[in-house]
């Protein structure tokens, strides 16, 4: 893959326009506090020089994403937010795609990476790229560049290394780094390889310096240490004063760990997290965690914000800030298309819509998160009931039944023993069984 500054797709996008984009685009010194209110800056080398480059600007500036995996999630999506706001800013963004540093990876809290083979690694620069480029413009004045540190790394050899990079690195600073230090004092150590990343990583800096008079790179605040190695690089190669921005570890209000399940992810890849339960992730955020991830993952004007988290707490109920959020990051990820199929089907699984004109794999989608039984010949309103988990045992369904409170397909059942023909499968798959308002199963075919 070599750079490029035009993407290879044209992908639907959901960058922010009119308004939202004037607001984003602050100046220099404005710009530092509007992204730290949003939760986008968690430390910066000589705040004042940078603030002032900021304020003279453009500056060119990079983040880089490893395929490790093949899909971006959560806390990618926190750094092409930035980037793009920057870009709204008036900057000029490079994203670089680690076909290199990829083949490698950065070294975890615990345990060797897994090194995956080349043909793989490639095949999710290819992914990756195509996740990024509908966040940035790439026309225009402040046209974007796409970059694949492989291009400058892959004819790289050891001695050339060891001679131009590794000479500027001091080993007592390497040995110091947080992620290093604690493994080697656990009993797997770490390996030559995942050591030495960072004169990788530091040696990307150093070549976008020179190619595109790259002057800052951003990344997660726990890549502050391999940023630091990119600044202390170029200073010692080039004799040149360059800038790094981390953005803070993204955490729920009690404390733990943002994403789908304790330590999980939640991936941009539609193929790996559909956009329904993308978007239910976000919309079950809790009261506190919704207001504030409003700041940092949409492009909202402050004061819509702020009016936004004051009618929230006035009315908790109405979820307004939930579903702002949902909606505003489905449309940023998934485009506007997408959005509206989840939040229909939203709707239409607790009655307020036409189960029967939900797409098949919108429908797949949303109950595949559902308590869930077999449907086959024969299967009655109470054994659904029962099969699906709404109920606890025939006694309970038949009783929701005689009460009013019985649901196959959004049509309330008033016969627990009419049996569920062919015609009640949506789409031919799956029979939707609801109790009372909101407790909700399914049942699926056998052999679907």
């Amino acid at each position: 893959m070599t750079e490029t500054n035009a993407p290879t797709t044209t992908p639907e996008t959901a960058l922010p326009d009119g308004d939202h984009a004037a607001e984003a685009a602050r100046p220099g010194a404005d710009l530092i506090e509007e992204l730290r209110w949003r939760g986008l800056l968690q430390q910066t080398t000589d705040e004042d020089a940078l603030r002032a480059a900021l304020a003279a600007g453009p500056v060119t500036y990079y983040a880089g994403f490893d395929p490790t995996a093949p899909s971006l999630h959560h806390g990618h999506l926190v750094q092409l937010i930035l980037l793009r706001h920057l870009q709204l800013a008036g900057h000029n963004p490079v994203a670089l795609v680690g076909g290199a540093t990829g083949l490698i990876g950065d070294p975890r809290q615990s345990g060797e990476r897994v090194l995956n083979s080349a043909d793989v690694v490639a095949g999710w620069a290819d992914r990756l790229r195509a996740q990024i480029e509908p966040f940035l413009d790439f026309t225009g004045p402040h046209a974007a560049r796409m970059v694949n540190n492989l291009d400058w790394t892959g004819d790289l050899t050891a001695i050339d290394l060891l001679r131009t990079i590794g000479k500027h690195f001091r080993l007592g600073t390497m040995l110091a780094k947080d992620t290093v230090a604690r493994r080697l004092a656990s009993e797997e150590g770490i390996s030559f390889t995942e050591f030495s990343y960072q004169l990788l990583q530091g040696n990307d800096f150093l070549e976008l310096y020179r190619r595109h008079g790259v002057t800052l790179q951003t990344g997660g605040s726990d890549q502050w240490g391999n940023l630091l190695a990119g600044v202390e690089l170029v200073r010692k190669a080039e004799g040149h004063a360059v800038h790094a921005w981390t953005t803070p570890l993204i955490t729920k209000a009690d404390g733990t760990k943002f994403g789908k399940t304790e330590g999980g992810a939640v991936w941009l890849a539609p193929d790996m997290m559909t956009p329904y339960a993308f978007y239910q992730y976000w919309v079950n955020a809790a009261d506190d965690d919704a207001v504030r991830w409003l700041r940092t993952f949409t492009f909202r004007p402050r004061e819509e914000l702020e009016a936004i988290a004051a009618e929230h707490a006035e009315r908790p109920a109405a979820r307004l800030a939930q579903r702002t959020l949902a909606g505003d990051v489905t449309t940023l990820v998934h485009g506007a298309a997408a959005t509206e199929a989840v939040e229909r089907a939203s709707q239409a699984l607790f009655g307020r819509g036409d189960l029967r004109e939900l797409d098949a794999g919108v429908l797949d989608a949303a109950v595949s998160e559902l308590p869930s039984g077999t449907w086959q010949p024969g299967t009655t309103v109470v054994d659904a009931l029962v099969a699906s988990g709404v109920v606890r045992g025939r006694n309970d369904a038949r009783r929701a039944v005689a009460e009013g409170g019985a649901y196959v397909n959004n049509v309330k059942q008033d016969d627990g023993e009419r049996a569920l023909g062919a015609d009640d499968l949506l789409h031919g798959r799956h029979v939707l069984v609801r109790r009372g308002r909101r407790t909700l199963g399914v049942l699926t075919r056998a052999d679907a």
